[in-house]
């Protein structure tokens, strides 16, 4: 059960790909505190913790993988765990309404769309990005603002999309560490296609693009978020860039590669934290343009 647990590689959905959950919760003005909460946990256990744990069976990697630098063995129940506890969590998600249930679907298929050699749109460059930006991506933000109590906006898909952006930029970047595994297996990821060049050049074009969607989606409704969103966005480009730029896609750097982009999404999170807390937990304060 330990290794299974392992799997789940929790740090790494806590507080890597929690960003965008929180950012749908910046959009609902009036937020459902304990749903949003109870249903982060449902999101990121349960959903992505199963799904993890359902692609690293079929994987069976022994080599680094994100978040794990060496992965335990998988043994045949894990499978069947790693479904049922993704099947738990959508039943539950039944109790923050049909919207979220039905977007919590949608990113159980397109997980299992990404592993299951059925489909395995994780051996496709252009589909497993498909999938990564659609489960964790886009779904991610619509989940924290349904959970939250918010509906559907323009806007709010914006923001999706440039959340999408964000985490599919530093994607491809774990994977020039396992192209040699994942060629063995018949998968032609991102990295393998494209080269250490392309994950950069990838990266670059991107994760700014995100952020712009982002800023400019928040502009009309909360000026001052979409500002410092913008410029702390673009001083974390300019840091990351240098730092992607200069990568080797020497298995020696892998800690390194996995302690920056740690903290990247921790800065990220502890930001839309900040924001949160600011919009619904203080007092006499408005975030939106009458701040200028």
């Amino acid at each position: 059960m330990i290794r299974f647990i392992i799997h789940l590689r929790l740090h790494y959905q806590l507080f890597i790909l929690s960003g965008g959950y929180l950012l749908g919760g910046v959009w609902v003005s009036d937020l459902d505190l304990t749903n949003f909460w109870l249903q982060f946990l449902n999101v990121h256990i349960l959903l992505y913790g199963g799904a993890t744990a359902f692609n690293s069976w079929w994987d069976k990697d022994e080599g680094p993988i994100g978040g794990l630098k060496n992965p335990p063995e998988m043994e045949p129940w894990m499978r069947e765990l790693s479904l049922l506890i993704q099947f738990a969590g959508l039943i539950w998600a039944f109790s923050a309404g049909r919207g979220f249930a039905v977007v919590y679907g949608v990113s159980m298929v397109f997980f299992w769309l990404y592993s299951t050699p059925l489909a395995r749109w994780k051996g496709s460059p252009v589909l497993s990005l498909a999938a990564i930006g659609v489960s964790t991506g886009t779904n991610s933000v619509l989940l924290g603002a349904f959970a939250g109590g918010g509906t559907l906006t323009f806007e709010l898909l914006m923001a999706a999309a440039g959340s999408g952006l964000i985490l599919l930029s530093l994607y491809p970047v774990s994977q020039i560490y396992q192209i040699e595994e994942d060629r063995k297996r018949g998968d032609e990821t991102f990295a393998a296609r494209f080269g250490i060049q392309g994950v950069q050049r990838f990266f670059a074009l991107a994760f700014i693009t995100g952020i712009g969607l982002i800023a400019f989606s928040l502009f009309e409704e909360m000026r001052y978020i979409s500002i410092s969103f913008a410029g702390v966005g673009t001083v974390a480009w300019l840091l990351l860039l240098f730092w992607v730029y200069h990568l080797k896609a020497e298995k020696e750097e892998y800690d390194e590669v996995m302690k920056i982009k740690f903290v990247a999404s921790l800065l990220f999170v502890m930001f839309l934290l900040l924001v949160l807390s600011a919009r619904h937990l203080s007092h006499g304060i408005e975030w939106t343009d009458t701040l200028f």
